[in-house]
């Protein structure tokens, strides 16, 4: 008989071994649930944890209970563009939202549609009329709760509370056999800022500041279910802002118009107690990487061919994965017909492609206040050839329509090609810098308008196109100011030019459907309808509108077939609200 012979293992290869096997009778940690909040407009200094003079407590006590960045970089100051960025990875420049209005693409990956298909329960509650469902981000949520009924004409927005109010709902009926994704925005410390009077600040910034702690008392009460319905997982939360608020700085009064650290910089913040390190720091990580991030975390694989990258490693305590940042603004475009702003930023360079290139060295001028391009020309131009490569490679521009039916719908009543992509900006446009003056003008004749002043308005905005003809945004506005008087002729006149240098607005394209409705010319008016229900195909107003102005017009088969897009929209916008009340 042969002997047995029992080898001798080191005690280190026994103890792995024994370890092993103990790890694998162990059940598996159950999926977490994730939180991810966004808030509007949120500058870093608006918290109590960065500026030390602030009130916002549970914003604060999450950022000391995770790890909070102080400066996290947005690729972009404008709500959609931002928001598509956070939930897909991508820079603007590659999922090609480059402005408010304008439809996500279909072929674009979003965090939620990934998590769905993990098997996550999945659901959005937002605050803002940019967000909208009809603009694309609803694509992957089993509920997108975009109902606003506060604010300007009662669509506008929705205050936290009530944001607070129908995400709670949610998460309370939510059972433990699946994980849950929930995505709640606040829209509150947004331009104009109303927060309630017990909220109010003192100084100079009340208004905005007050917004702020009014949205971070709402949110301690989100976070109070939402701790709650995890029901045993562990939870997952990441507080964050779309962009900043410049609140007077470089004599920008809100955000949009430039690219600077003012609106572009942001709070970060990752919790999940035992598995993030609590930390603070400045490191300039960006919106780019929430969405890998997240997936990281969860132990699932990245985003195909996106712009961020996972952070898990520095959030265990690791070494942060930096990388330069590319942001932008189309606004100056889009909005007055002046040239867009792309930027580079790295760790100690920010270069701005502007028709006078700015160059700063934020470690050292961490306000941007000194213009280095002429001085440091080597280094201006070799962050403007990369900005360059970037720019003009695999650019891409968002169509504004994605909807077949939509379409099909149009060309059988005869209307085709009428909204095409939003065009990219020519060369040789005023700089933003030299018309920052112009840009607040408007913005006093936009506060005259939202209150009603709309004779005041008027002259602002006629002031303006004396000066600028052609300038897209005061041509739309007087047009909308004189509708608001009664003066139909002169509207639908301004608002006919309106539409001529700015095709693609969509609200252009409504005010001057309104006016033209108002003059009893109503096959033009059908016109405008039906452009407007190609730039926005979820719009059933656009809709509804079309068949009213072809029905009038004597038009009644083509009218039939405008109403019945208008209720298939309907039908389907109710049927999610059903399916919401029976699943929340």
């Amino acid at each position: 008989m042969r002997a047995i012979v029992f080898r001798r293992f080191p005690r280190m290869m026994l103890l792995t071994a024994v370890t092993a096997m103990l790890a694998a009778c162990k059940p598996a940690e159950p999926q977490a649930n994730v939180l991810l909040i966004t808030v509007d407009t949120l500058r870093p200094d608006a918290l109590g944890v960065v500026d030390g003079q602030r009130e916002t407590p549970v914003i604060d006590e999450l950022a000391r209970s995770g790890r909070l960045f102080s400066a996290a970089v947005s690729p972009v100051p404008l709500t959609l563009p931002s928001h598509t960025s956070i939930l897909s990875g991508l820079l603007p420049v590659h999922h090609g939202v480059r402005d408010n209005g304008q439809t996500v693409p279909a072929d674009i990956p979003l965090l939620q549609e990934r998590l769905q298909h993990e098997g996550y329960r999945t659901a959005a509650f937002v605050s803002g009329f940019p967000l909208q469902a009809m603009f694309g981000l609803d694509r992957g949520f089993d509920r997108y709760d975009d109902d606003m009924h506060d604010g300007e004409q009662g669509w506008v927005e929705r205050r936290a509370e009530d944001t607070v109010t129908a995400t709670n709902a949610w998460l309370q009926a939510r059972k433990a056999d699946q994980p849950w994704f929930a995505w709640t925005h606040f829209y509150d410390p947004h331009d104009p800022y109303a927060p309630p009077r017990e909220f109010w600040r003192p100084g100079p910034r009340g208004g905005y500041d007050g917004e702020v702690t009014y949205t971070d008392y709402w949110i301690g009460k989100l976070l109070e279910v939402a701790r709650q319905a995890s029901d045993g997982r562990p939870l997952l939360i990441v507080l964050t802002a779309d962009h900043g608020e410049a609140l007077g700085e470089h004599e920008e009064l809100t955000h949009g118009f430039f690219v600077y650290d003012s609106t572009m910089r942001v709070p970060l913040i990752f919790s999940w107690p035992g598995r993030i390190v609590p930390a603070q720091g400045s490191e300039p990580v960006q919106l780019i990487d929430v969405a890998p991030t997240i997936l990281q975390l969860l132990d699932l694989p990245p985003p195909e061919n996106a712009d961020g990258r996972g952070i898990g490693e520095g959030l265990a305590g690791g070494k942060l994965d930096l990388h330069p940042a590319m942001m932008e603004t189309w606004l100056p475009w889009t909005y007055f017909g002046w040239a867009p702003l792309t930027g580079w930023l790295d760790r100690q360079w920010k270069f701005i492609d502007a028709p006078e290139a700015e160059l700063y060295d934020v470690l050292a001028d961490a306000h941007e206040t000194r213009n280095l391009a002429r001085q440091q020309a080597a280094v201006a131009d070799r962050l403007g050839v990369t900005l360059d490569t970037l720019t003009t490679a695999k650019q891409r521009v968002a169509a504004t329509s994605q909807d077949d039916e939509a379409m099909q719908r149009l060309r059988s009543l005869g209307y085709v090609g009428v909204g095409a992509p939003v065009e990219a900006p020519p060369a040789g446009l005023a700089d933003p810098k030299q018309r920052i003056g112009m840009r607040n003008t408007l913005q006093q004749g936009e506060s005259l308008l939202r209150a009603g002043r709309f004779a005041q308005a008027q002259e602002v905005f006629a002031g303006v196109i004396a000066e600028d003809p052609d300038n897209r945004f005061a041509n739309l506005r007087s047009g909308i100011a004189l509708l608001r008087l009664g003066r139909i002729d002169e509207a639908s006149r301004v608002l006919r030019h309106a539409v001529v240098v700015e095709p693609h607005r969509a609200e252009a394209r409504f005010a001057f459907g309104d006016a033209l409705m108002r003059e009893a010319r109503f096959a033009e008016a059908a016109e405008q309808w039906a452009v407007l229900a190609e730039l926005q195909p979820r719009r059933r107003e656009a809709w509804f509108n079309l068949a009213t102005a072809l029905e009038k017009s004597g038009q009644a088969e083509r009218a039939r077939g405008a109403m019945a897009e208008y209720e298939r929209l309907s039908v389907g916008h109710k049927q999610d609200d059903a399916a919401a009340e029976a699943q929340p």
